[in-house]
């Protein structure tokens, strides 16, 4: 079997085996996770900052645009580059709407001074963090010029003012961003799906978190080495409670709190 339908059957195997092991909010015997479920997780009402994103969105996968693509891959040895017209990565790339505003949910519950975002993209799920929390500060971190300058296109359009949107190598950038703010609040990790980039980001943020910290891994199940570098942090004595949602993992750092992993199903 060719390795990427190897792939594409252990991601729907993953899948098949999370939904049938995963719980909802009633099976939850956690008080945080359980309110955290009902009043976030599950929370589908429409909600009007959502509209105009998704407008945006529209326009994009209408975008016959075409710009050339820097996958920056696990370092700067990998540069690999590719013309791609902006209604493709829209219709492939960009989180669902779904997804992305499950995580405006989750950051405006989280009420941070800061976020970070690894993997801006073409901004739609930065422009969903952003509006959930307007008097946060949003650095958002991409790879690809062209991408990012997109991106910058949209803020725009979008009258959105508290995104700094930086281009470059995520392990160039990361540690000194890191380094020079005095907590993390909310940080989002959506790029470089590779278990030991994903590893030493999640160790670079661990002396800035804090109790109300929430750590969000994107495509926890992507491949093998994402489920391991996922467990690894799952076993870090640091954190206390995981949520695996299947599409993107939660990790908090409750003090006082028995150490639990949920799986919840979204």
């Amino acid at each position: 079997m060719p390795i990427f339908a190897a792939m594409v059957v252990t991601f729907i195997y993953d899948y098949l085996k999370h939904r049938f092991t995963s719980k909802t909010r009633h099976g939850t015997h956690s008080p945080f996770v359980y309110k955290l479920a009902d009043e976030v997780i599950y929370d589908f009402s429409d909600k009007r900052d959502y509209k105009t994103i998704e407008d945006q969105r529209k326009k994009l996968l209408h975008d016959d645009t075409s710009i050339q693509v820097t996958d920056l891959g696990a370092g700067s040895h990998l540069n690999k580059n590719r013309t791609k017209a902006v209604k493709q990565i829209a219709k492939n790339a960009l989180k669902s709407p779904r997804l992305a505003q499950l995580i405006h949910r989750l950051a405006k519950n989280s009420n941070p001074d800061l976020i970070i975002e690894l993997g801006t993209c073409l901004g739609l799920t930065t422009a969903y963090l952003a509006n959930a929390a307007p008097s946060a500060k949003v650095i958002s971190i991409e790879g690809c010029p062209q991408t990012a300058a997109v991106a910058a296109k949209n803020f725009q359009d979008l009258q959105i003012n508290n995104i700094e949107l930086q281009v470059g190598n995520f392990d160039t950038l990361l540690p000194d961003l890191i380094d020079s703010k005095p907590k993390l609040d909310f940080v989002y990790i959506d790029g470089n799906h590779r278990k030991q980039a994903t590893l030493n980001y999640f160790k670079w943020c661990l002396p800035k978190v804090h109790e109300n910290s929430l750590l969000i891994f994107d495509d926890i199940y992507w491949s093998e080495g994402m489920k391991e570098a996922w467990e690894e942090i799952k076993q870090h004595p640091d954190v206390t409670i995981t949520i695996d949602l299947f599409w993107i993992g939660l990790v908090y750092f409750k003090k006082g709190q028995a150490k639990e992993h949920f799986k919840i199903r979204y």
